[in-house]
């Protein structure tokens, strides 16, 4: 096979290939100087302008190699062969549609924030590949790795630890990052590029969370302990009742179902009208009460500070007068919980599609 070198330093291609315009393109920029490679160390003030640029509130840099991301270096090296640095960002959600007790308002504030995250972290990755690195942005939410599940996670690289180790926040009682200026009003996402950065973040010396345990009052089947503990279980069974567990659940209430008039005695029509506009439309939260009532963050926490009465009569109190159905596993501590602290509240024990029904 016929092949050329230029004798400086060019490698030896085949002599068809050679020729091609493109090939003779890109050499000739080399030569002259005008396609040196990305810089082997990414400037932290650049990236953080060109974040801020596409529409992030706040973003930190941590290496792959930092101790608390141990877990993540599998999946994130499966997902981009050679990542040296994970970007996080963080996007402020409007604080009363997330506080609504009308879940259309909170709903589509999530999902309006998750399109924007998505779309700024796009940008981020485009214009890191302009500059020649190879970098990706993996999903803030939906869609996920569902070839895996079952048998490992589903999720390319999970944001809230990157966010902390980066130093966006801290994890607070309710499971969601508490940024010390937004507080629980931020959504997440990342971006993985093969440089390293300048300077990194570091994790804060202080928890955003002011200890006042709103959270744990809010949440209606009790998933959020005063001591710290967390019954996932429980939240997702309720919280995520329209996303995949609860739709596999509702799936297999279709498929036991005699006929339509035993469906529908199994499915009041509302239910049935949720499940499709989740189906048709971004899934809908149940709940997401913890997150709503959190006062903390230094532009959320002045309401509180000023009147608690009054916030307790204007935000808490809204989410936990609502009648609503609560969807809770059979002889759970949820189910128990709930009955005991919102009667008013109607309760549908429900297999969470976590395991067939007895």
């Amino acid at each position: 096979m016929t092949v050329t070198h230029d004798g400086e330093g060019e490698p030896a291609l085949p002599a068809k290939l050679a020729a091609h315009p493109s090939v003779r393109a890109v050499l000739s920029r080399r030569k002259a100087g005008e396609d040196a490679g990305p810089p082997p160390v990414l400037d932290a003030d650049w990236l953080r302008e060109l974040c801020l640029a596409a529409g992030a509130d706040d973003v930190a840099a941590v290496g792959l190699d930092h101790p608390d991301l141990a877990g993540e270096r599998e999946y994130v090296l499966g997902a981009l062969p050679g990542t040296r640095t994970l970007i996080a960002m963080a996007f402020r959600m409007n604080r009363d549609n997330c506080r609504s007790p009308a879940r259309s308002v909170a709903n589509q504030e999530f999902h309006q924030t998750d399109e924007q995250a998505n779309h700024a972290a796009r940008g981020v990755v485009q214009a890191l590949q302009d500059a020649g690195h190879r970098a990706i942005n993996p999903s803030v939410g939906f869609p996920q790795e569902m070839d895996r599940f079952g048998t490992d996670r589903i999720w390319m690289v999970a944001h809230k630890t990157v966010a902390v180790a980066a130093g966006l926040g801290v994890m607070g009682l309710h499971r969601n990052v508490i940024h010390p200026k937004f507080g629980s009003f931020v959504l997440l996402a990342t971006v993985l590029v093969d440089a390293e950065v300048s300077e990194y973040g570091t994790a804060l010396d202080y928890n955003p969370c002011i200890d006042c345990k709103l959270c744990v009052t809010a949440c209606p089947v009790g998933a959020i302990g005063k001591d710290g503990a967390f019954d996932g279980l429980a939240c997702t069974t309720h919280n995520y009742r329209e996303f995949m567990s609860g739709f596999t659940d509702w799936a297999q209430t279709v498929a036991d179902s005699a006929d339509a008039a035993d469906y529908r005695s199994r499915v009041p029509a509302a239910e049935s009208a949720s499940m499709w506009q989740s189906l048709s439309s971004p899934p809908g939260y149940k709940s997401g009460y913890c997150l709503a009532v959190c006062p903390a963050g230094e532009d959320v926490l002045g309401p509180y500070l000023e009147d608690r009465k009054e916030y307790l009569k204007t935000v808490l109190r809204p989410l936990q007068d609502k009648r609503e159905t609560l969807y809770v596993l059979p002889g759970s501590r949820a189910q128990e919980y709930a009955r005991r602290r919102f009667p008013h509240k109607p309760l549908k024990e429900v297999t969470g599609g976590w395991a067939p029904p007895e």
